[in-house]
């Protein structure tokens, strides 16, 4: 319906993008890649007004999300930006936000037996030397496919390099440069399986970074 092709390049300026209503009342979302209009893979910005929730539900091949803005809440407890979040199938939960939030939200996409459920506050995490002088904040593995946070300081460049099993990025801050093209802040970019670039940044950026699942 929506970006389903995985062997093709995409780029989405979210910022670019209008908001589109969902079908419950108070939520809004800018839809990246979408299976279906209502049910299977999607990925998608979502914002909640300020007092809009959902009822109880489930989500069948799990949900992962990345609180951007405000304060996300459940039943569990209430998350504010930076929050990361992996809800497994059969993890229930009626979701809704007193003073509005911003989402990353990815849906139906776990692999079979990947149940773990997963509530990590980056905020209050530290991040760990990764290759040159990035700093990586490791959020999720499983059976080769991962997902981290990485801190780019100012002028850094990573060596060229290929993407085996594909990469997906959203730039939290900062503004990610690659040959290919610049990409701000609220940037979306899924790269397909085998594709190739020599990214680098000219201010310090954050990405969230996924691979290995594509």
């Amino acid at each position: 319906m929506l970006n389903m092709n995985f062997d093709e390049q995409v780029f989405i300026n979210t910022q670019q993008q209008p908001w589109v209503a969902s079908p419950k009342e108070g939520v809004w979302r800018k839809p990246l890649a979408r299976e279906d209009a209502e049910r299977g893979h999607a990925t998608s910005l979502v914002k909640f007004d300020p007092g809009a929730s959902f009822s109880e539900h489930d989500h069948p091949l799990g949900e992962e999300i990345l609180v951007l803005s405000g304060t996300f809440s459940d039943h569990s407890g209430d998350y504010h930006a930076g929050s990361y979040f992996r809800n497994p199938e059969g993890y229930r939960h009626a979701p809704f936000s007193k003073d509005g939030c911003t989402l990353l939200v990815k849906l139906h996409q776990f692999l079979p037996g990947d149940n773990e459920h997963v509530v990590i506050d980056t905020a209050n995490e530290s991040w760990s030397a990764g290759m040159g002088n990035l700093m990586v904040m490791p959020l999720h593995s499983y059976q080769g496919e991962s997902t981290a946070l990485v801190k780019w300081p100012k002028g850094e460049r990573f060596q060229p390099h290929k993407h085996f099993g594909g990469e997906e990025i959203f730039v939290i801050s900062g503004e990610f440069i690659d040959e290919h093209g610049r990409y701000p802040e609220g940037s979306w970019i899924r790269s397909p399986h085998m594709s190739e670039h020599f990214p680098y940044v000219e201010q310090e950026t954050i990405i969230l970074v996924k691979v290995g699942h594509l």
